[in-house]
């Protein structure tokens, strides 16, 4: 008989692998791989703040709100300073390096409210907030995941082309009565949202390399956008399906076999050309 908490991880990674499979080529297309990183350091100060308030407050199901909202909140500010004039890399690494610090200073508030208020199982939900831990996900953070993911899903197929075209033709875009920064501000929300949904599954420090390899790989091995983003849902599926099944036969964590495993196809591919 199948454990629950085995399909409970098999389902999560079915609606991760969608919308990391829809969203990677995105990423590619427009040249946001470098906003991952500045989505990491977001994702770590919301999960620290979410930390400090949820044993404030008794309540820990807050990490994932609050590092929504602190995630929401940078990406909004990185693209208006684009909006100001700044590059898209100099944005990033102006806002990055900022929240950095606050993460650090983060960090030090939140081992003295420890130390006021010891709570054991928190040290076990940063480890798995750091490398995913899915085999831990309980039916409320999979219903989470299922209908915050399918609301999100929704509004990237909705827009699916508006962003593809503003990753090639802005100005067209702009032509045709387009708004292309309103454009990139939704694609923006939308990056940090999904980022902030799914880390606690596929773990922070390994959440840059799957949001971004499978487009990479997609566009390696086809032109044809339409069979780009079928490559990435196929790949992205198929990659957390079995790493998921062979972490539980291994007990590996299924995060570190995903990344090794597109780490290889990508590397594999490279050395092909």
């Amino acid at each position: 008989m199948i454990p629950e908490y085995l399909i409970r991880a098999l389902l999560a990674s079915v609606m991760v692998s969608v919308l990391l499979g829809m969203l990677s080529p995105l990423i590619n297309t427009k040249g946001l791989a470098f906003l991952t990183h500045a989505i990491f350091h977001a994702l770590l100060l919301g999960a620290v703040l979410g930390m400090i308030f949820g044993l404030l407050l008794d309540n820990l199901s807050l990490v994932m709100l609050v590092a929504l909202v602190v995630t929401v909140a940078v990406v909004l500010i990185i693209a208006h300073l684009e909006k100001l004039g700044f590059s898209p890399d100099s944005a990033v690494g102006i806002v990055a390096s900022f929240v950095a610090g606050l993460t650090v200073l983060g960090f030090g508030v939140l081992y003295k409210v420890m130390a006021g208020k010891p709570y054991f199982p928190l040290s076990e939900s940063i480890v798995s907030y750091l490398t995913g831990e899915i085999f831990l996900i309980t039916l409320n953070d999979l219903t989470v995941l299922v209908f915050g993911g399918a609301l999100l899903f929704f509004v990237m197929l909705f827009l699916y082309r508006d962003f593809l075209y503003l990753s090639f033709d802005p100005d067209g875009l702009e032509s045709y009565g387009g708004n292309a920064r309103a454009y990139l501000m939704i694609l923006y929300v939308l990056v940090g949202a999904i980022g902030a949904l799914i880390v606690q599954t596929v773990g922070l420090i390994t959440l840059q390399v799957v949001a971004v390899l499978p487009g990479a790989i997609a566009l390696m091995v086809r032109s044809d956008l339409r069979k780009v983003i079928g490559v990435s849902l196929f790949l992205t599926l198929g990659i957390q399906l079995s790493s998921v099944i062979l972490a539980y036969f291994t007990d590996i964590p299924p995060s570190g076999l995903a990344t090794i495993m597109l780490g290889v196809i990508y590397g594999v591919l490279l050395f092909r050309r």
